[in-house]
């Protein structure tokens, strides 16, 4: 064994000098069909004005039988690759939230490092519903912010229809199908990039909001169960208590660690769970309509893709910009919760 000392890089630190992290660019991916209200009221007894009245949702995409949630991730990430001004081998890992992968094994994120022509690159799949890929804002930020990473991009994709019960106007009304994509990486300007995270679960409420795949899978304390095995099954009141007084929470406690009144925000981007609960936190924070961003009217809820599509919709609208603070959250199945603070 040799004897020699090894001396670890420094953490935070590149070429002897502290560096920050930015989002380089962005891109999402949405499957051409979009299903609206009135056409989903041909399916399942509901309409309109009743969908909208609840949940804000007026439309939403629809991936074809044929493809995959892979195609949706791999378009996204080629887009985001573009918008960076990068080449596939410029990104040293790719992490893929998602609760709709391929398969078992090989993880999606792996065959998405292939198909971008990014080999080596590191590949993960991470499974946090809807709370998915704010997860992996925080994983690249921490992982390029130690200096052992120079870029890392970070997915968020969903094919949910592939596992919607078409006959259960209970849940089919909020899914929808997408990707959204960000490029993590290394900036000279070391004040800029994630200045708090949490990440946080509570399996106690999972029986609330899960996909079983037999009976096995089902709650010890449930009614009879009438519903589809491998769909997703949802006490739609619940996760809605959920939904509502954890979205406050993570704004609450991000604010309060870092000193920040929501006024000092340039921007929220929410996970779009309903359009009622974050027009609610709006008012309770006193904030002006484009300062929480919703577009949950024309994509529906996408899980993991939700705020990722969000994301890249402000970038590209020029409403998101250099050394705004942006703070990210979500909250999903699991029960899981998350935020992200940044100054981009």
């Amino acid at each position: 064994m040799s004897n020699r000392t090894i001396t670890p890089p420094t953490v935070g630190q590149a070429d002897g000098k502290a560096f920050g992290v930015a989002i380089l660019g962005s891109g999402m991916c949405l499957p051409p069909n979009t299903l609206t209200n009135q056409e989903l009221a041909k399916r399942v007894e509901t309409n309109d004005e009743w969908i909208t009245q609840r949940t804000g949702i007026k439309s939403r995409y629809i991936a074809d039988k044929d493809s995959s949630v892979r195609d949706l991730a791999v378009t996204a990430a080629k887009n985001a690759l573009a918008d960076a001004k990068l080449q596939p081998t410029d990104i040293d890992f790719l992490i893929l939230a998602t609760l709709t992968p391929e398969m078992v094994c090989p993880s999606t994120a792996a065959r998405v490092v292939l198909e971008l022509g990014a080999v080596p690159a590191g590949a993960v799949d991470i499974s946090a519903a809807c709370s998915g890929f704010v997860y992996g804002l925080n994983m690249a930020s921490a992982l390029v912010r130690s200096g052992f990473y120079r870029r890392i991009m970070v997915v968020g994709a969903e094919k949910l229809s592939d596992i919607t019960d078409w006959s259960d106007r209970r849940t089919c009304i909020l899914f929808g199908d997408g990707a959204g994509a960000a490029v993590i990486g290394r900036v000279e300007d070391a004040t800029r990039g994630c200045l708090f995270q949490h990440m946080h679960s509570d399996a106690t409420m999972w029986g609330e909001l899960y996909v079983p795949r037999g009976e096995k899978d089902l709650p010890e304390k449930h009614p009879e169960f009438s519903g589809k095995f491998n769909t997703l099954q949802m006490n739609g009141r619940e996760v809605y208590k959920f939904a509502v007084s954890t979205l406050q929470s993570n704004i609450d406690r991000t604010l309060g660690a870092c000193g920040l009144k929501p006024s000092d925000l340039a921007m929220i981007v929410s996970h779009q769970s309903n359009g009622r609960i974050l027009e609610s936190a709006r008012e309770k924070l006193g904030l002006p309509e484009d300062k929480i961003y919703i577009n949950i009217d024309r994509f529906g809820n996408t899980s993991a893709a939700s705020v990722a599509i969000c994301l890249h919709e402000l970038r590209a609208a020029g409403r998101i910009k250099q050394n705004d603070l942006v703070l990210f959250t979500a909250m999903g199945g699991g029960m899981t919760w998350t935020s992200s603070l940044w100054r981009m």
